[in-house]
């Protein structure tokens, strides 16, 4: 998505260590209508599968998830971090390793919103290790519905996420693909012909 690659170029920083800020695009504030683009295009990308319900992690991929969900016509539903008293047993519990929080995340989902009938696409922010949405397909797995496809605003591909998802065996979208994060701040994306960004 040409739109979402020069918002990056402009506004993205790197931080070092393989992080990536994104702040003023999806991390803190919202380009809504950014974000809006995007769900249109996962919309397109994804609708020949026939998915019936979104899923993604809180609290960053709650926004391109929504925005899919709603060009979709989808209930979209996300993995919390912390169990909420109002949520019912039983509970679908994963974990996986936070590269920006620095520590292991847990993700729940409650059964009465994840069903064996349903045919679930994830959508998150980043794919990058592949770790949380790994742990996403296994809670899909764990409610014995079936993954159709994986969708990110962003990959990494640098840190081999694609690899490791390739157990799961379904469609996966990004956006937007950055091959290389130099230490002079340079973004370089998969299809940049001369490294420049």
């Amino acid at each position: 998505m040409e739109s979402l690659k020069e918002k990056i170029r402009r506004e993205g920083v790197y931080l070092g260590s393989g992080i990536l800020k994104i702040d003023s695009i999806i991390n803190h504030q919202v380009d809504a209508t950014m974000m809006l683009e995007a769900g249109a295009e996962f919309a397109r990308r994804f609708a020949p599968f026939n998915p019936t319900r979104i899923l993604t992690a809180e609290v960053s991929g709650i926004i391109p998830a929504l925005t899919t969900a709603y060009a979709l016509g989808l209930p979209l539903v996300f993995a919390r971090k912390h169990k909420p008293i109002t949520m019912r047993e039983p509970t679908f519990v994963e974990f996986a390793p936070s590269h920006t929080k620095g520590g292991r995340v847990s993700l729940m989902v409650s059964s009465e919103f994840l069903q064996p009938e349903d045919r679930v696409l994830i959508i998150d922010d980043f794919l990058a290790t592949g770790q949380t949405i790994s742990a996403l397909a296994r809670l899909v797995r764990g409610a014995g519905a079936q993954l159709v496809g994986i969708g990110t605003l962003v990959e990494k591909s640098f840190e081999s996420g694609r690899a490791a998802l390739a157990e799961w065996d379904v469609p996966i979208e990004s956006l937007v693909i950055i091959t290389e994060l130099r230490d002079d701040g340079t973004i370089v994306f998969a299809d940049d012909f001369h490294g420049c960004a």
